[in-house]
């Protein structure tokens, strides 16, 4: 899928702290998993950042990503989307690394690839609209984040995108392009 609308302005996304099951290289998807001490630390330092202003914080209903939140903005208002939840790999949750299906195949019990991008499509632009004037900082996943390249930028999933690392796919013109803050 290939999105033919842009959202309205630039936006961030973060990838949450590391988690216990990024450690042991296991299938989180929507299972809660706790962050490590790494993650959280992982986490904190953003927090220590220059933010543009004026930002609005977005994440995860997720534990890793809403922690991650918490520990990146304290004391800042973190509202919570349920569209940059991590993509339900059914089956598949659990399992290592190694045994997760080609991204295009639809896990059983699981959310389909094209399923995925309609939903990152659909939050994103509406995150863009509803932020105004602020840059959209949205601690999410992975999943989220290689969504985000395939409609919008290069098409493609790439890398897995690290954790904590803020990542802006800046709106110039009728493109985006992703960059790291």
């Amino acid at each position: 899928m290939t999105a033919t609308t842009l959202p309205s302005r630039s936006f961030c996304l973060i990838r949450h702290g590391e988690t216990t099951a990024n450690a042991d290289e296991i299938i989180a998807g929507v299972t809660d998993v706790p962050l490590t001490q790494l993650g959280r630390d992982q986490a904190h330092a953003l927090s220590h950042r220059m933010w543009p202003e004026p930002i609005a914080i977005y994440a995860s209903p997720m534990s890793r990503a809403q922690h991650s939140a918490e520990l990146a903005f304290p004391g800042r208002a973190v509202e919570l989307n349920d569209g940059l939840r991590e993509r339900d790999w059914g089956v598949f949750e659990g399992q290592p690394l190694s045994e997760q299906p080609v991204r295009e195949a639809t896990p059983d019990q699981g959310e389909s690839w094209p399923d995925m991008l309609m939903r990152v499509h659909t939050t994103i632009l509406e995150i863009c609209a509803a932020s105004r004037a602020a840059l959209p900082v949205l601690v999410c996943h992975s999943g989220i984040i290689r969504a985000a390249r395939v409609l919008w930028t290069t098409g493609d999933v790439g890398q897995r995108p690290p954790n904590a690392i803020p990542l802006l796919f800046e709106k110039t013109g009728e493109q985006m392009m992703e960059k790291t803050l």
